[in-house]
């Protein structure tokens, strides 16, 4: 990985966790055979091009509001 384009990711998505998880699900869309949204030279490994739709803003996501909306319901235990 670039570390340039890491420090101008994390320039726009500010918080390291929702980086590394955004790019580690489109590094994983990349391998499974979907195109890049930008036009990059074929060395580029997954992982610098993932980075690269982050910095040039072709990657969206929303933020929870609230921390109550990022923790994920407690699962529910079965009795035996």
């Amino acid at each position: 990985m670039n570390p340039e384009l890491v420090r101008k990711a994390l320039e726009r998505v500010i918080n390291p966790n929702i980086l590394t998880n955004l790019l580690s699900r489109r590094v994983r869309q990349l391998n499974s055979g979907n195109r890049p949204l930008l036009v990059v030279p074929p060395t580029m490994g997954a992982a610098d091009i993932a980075l690269s739709e982050i910095v040039d803003g072709k990657m969206n996501w929303d933020a929870p509001e609230t921390p109550e909306a990022a923790e994920p319901t407690p699962k529910k235990r079965r009795k035996h």
